[in-house]
């Protein structure tokens, strides 16, 4: 049993266990491989997860910018519209102005044409009454030349 046994460990230790061990060695080696690609990729995993996370930061900054310039741009045009209208209520205001001046000159203007025509025809009416005849008449004409000729 011990020349067996001695037969079997010599046959194992001179083929069986260098297979042996060189599969075990092959089987660690691709292991440690398996576990370094796998750290590779948690190290990719992780840098791609801090891209990612990067980029996400990089487009809400990009967004709030842009929110806060839409923002900004509505306000100017809002600003702008309102300077716009007060300006051109300012000038409606102004031409109504104008307009209600004009209209009260001409209507000045239209009721002294009318008291003059009214003092002429009243003038007239009066001394017609008053002077009656020719003569008050002339003497009357003669007194005004001879003033208007004074002044």
């Amino acid at each position: 049993m011990l020349v067996s046994f001695g037969t079997v460990f010599f046959i194992l230790a001179k083929f069986g266990w260098p297979v042996i061990l060189k599969a075990m060695k092959a089987r660690e080696k691709s292991i440690e491989e398996a576990l370094e690609a796998a750290q590779v990729a948690r190290d990719e995993m992780s840098k791609l997860k801090s891209d990612n996370q990067k980029i996400l930061d990089e487009a809400k900054l990009e967004r709030s910018k842009i929110i806060q310039e839409g923002k900004e741009l509505k306000e100017k045009i809002i600003l702008e519209a309102k300077e716009i209208a007060s300006r051109e209520a300012n000038d409606i205001i102004q031409q109504s102005h104008q307009q209600i001046e004009n209209e009260k000159n001409a209507a000045i203007g239209e009721i002294r044409k009318q008291v003059a025509e009214l003092s002429v025809a009243i003038a007239e009416k009066l001394l017609r009454q008053k002077m009656s005849d020719n003569k008050q008449q002339q003497d009357y004409i003669d007194a005004l030349i001879r003033e208007m000729k004074i002044n």
